[in-house]
């Protein structure tokens, strides 16, 4: 799937995908060049009269509040309201209160005193300004604590108290696997991204990534074509589509999966975002797949801190001589995965902590489940975390004793159900 040369607003490439035209509109739409908002102020009367208070809660219009005070980032806001635990309680906060929190200076307390009142009397305050771009953009805000805000990111220390989100986050998001990797890959790079997010998304594992040149658009578009959920990460807010040709391609992965941002949308891209982003392609997956990397590679950073939250980093290798795999190969070496096809990644990944609900509603407790043909899917249905004896399996199956024997070794051999004392068996 070619990207579109040209960035247009989501809505019209929303359309042109569902075979219609966007109608008619007096609102001039953004130029390529022109600030977000800046378009807002010179359409506002001209959009429909919606606010913050309109599309939010009290305790979400006060998080985006404390979101757009300079020097509340992630860590600082968890801080805060582990301290207080509101944002509404943050901004009514005493100054000699909030000074008591870590990172919280004399500065930031009346910028956070001053924040109480942002978009409370302006008519066009940033939270309306945000509010309109979220409204005609189908953009909802995730807030941490509820049920929409991905659960994979509770082991993170700086969880966003908010997500920009385009699309739909998943309970089956939970199954997932980060593909990252360099902007220039080589063809090899390219079609490995590619096949592997193509067979994961077959298998029903969504595809993490963040919508950059090379493995990362390769991975996104692997997926797609598989028929399966990819969720692209932004560096930057979603009014700013970076890089501005993939924006076709952003809205293809919204219809189906989701296109989230930690930003305010108008918020410009820049390089110290980037490794901000990483931390959350890491942590919205179980495992990190590496495909190609130089030794200096934004790739390496999400591998790192998918270690550090003690879960599974895979890595392709490449040719010895290629330096676009040096960063693969000395991940293998430190003991990175080596992977090869798509079973290597799926049988690498152990048993979940807890059991994720696949695309069609079902339990999966290890994703190696999702390669298993259908008697050997029924032979595990019959066997659970207590030990059933093998007459009972046979009976509750209605399969012949020799096929349920069979199937059950095949399953001891995928590390999914080990024998115990006597005749009996159950699962890991």
């Amino acid at each position: 799937m070619e990207p579109k040369s040209e960035p247009h607003s989501l809505d019209e490439i929303n359309a042109e995908l569902q075979g219609r035209t966007s109608k008619p509109s007096r609102i001039r739409r953004r130029s390529r060049d022109q600030d977000a908002v800046a378009w807002l102020h010179e359409n506002w009367d001209q959009l429909p009269p919606k606010t913050a208070a309109e599309i939010w809660d009290d305790d979400t219009r006060d998080r985006l509040r404390l979101m757009l005070v300079p020097g509340v980032g992630p860590r600082t806001m968890t801080a805060l309201l582990d301290a207080f635990g509101s944002a509404s309680e943050i901004l009514s906060a005493a100054a000699e209160s909030l000074s008591r929190v870590a990172g919280v200076g004399p500065k930031l307390v009346s910028q956070i005193k001053a924040a109480k009142h942002l978009g409370r009397h302006d008519k066009r305050s940033d939270l309306d300004e945000i509010a309109t771009w979220c409204f005609h953009h189908d953009t909802r805000l995730l807030v941490k604590g509820h049920a929409e805000y991905p659960t994979m990111l509770d082991d993170l220390p700086d969880a966003p108290p908010l997500l920009f989100c385009r699309g739909d986050v998943l309970p089956s998001d939970q199954l997932a696997v980060a593909i990252v990797g360099t902007r220039h890959p080589t063809p090899y790079g390219k079609q490995q991204a590619q096949r592997f997010a193509h067979a994961l998304a077959k298998a029903g594992v969504t595809v993490i990534s963040g919508l950059a040149r090379g493995i990362d658009a390769a991975a996104h578009e692997g997926a797609l074509d598989g028929g399966g959920r990819t969720i692209a990460v932004l560096g930057g807010g979603l009014a700013e589509m970076y890089p501005p040709e993939n924006g076709g391609l952003a809205a293809a992965i919204a219809a189906d999966g989701a296109v989230i941002s930690e930003h305010p949308p108008a918020l410009k891209p820049r390089s110290s975002l980037f490794p901000q982003r990483n931390r959350l392609v890491a942590g919205l997956a179980v495992a990190t797949l590496v495909i190609e990397a130089p030794q200096r590679s934004g790739s390496l950073i999400t591998a790192r801190l998918c270690g550090e939250m003690s879960r599974d980093v895979l890595a392709l290798p490449g040719n010895v001589t290629s330096r676009m795999s040096r960063g693969c190969h000395e991940l293998i070496r430190d003991g990175a995965i080596l992977v090869r096809h798509v079973d290597d990644v799926l049988e690498s990944l152990g048993p979940l902590r807890a059991a994720v609900p696949d695309t069609d509603g079902e339990s999966v407790r290890h994703p190696v489940e999702l390669t298993l043909n259908e008697i050997e899917r029924q032979v595990l249905a019959a066997i659970g975390t207590q030990a059933v004896i093998v007459d009972s399996v046979i009976a509750d199956t209605g399969l012949a004793a020799h096929q349920v024997i069979a199937t059950i070794s095949v399953l001891e051999m995928r590390r999914l159900v080990t024998r115990v004392e006597g005749q009996g068996v159950r699962r890991l």
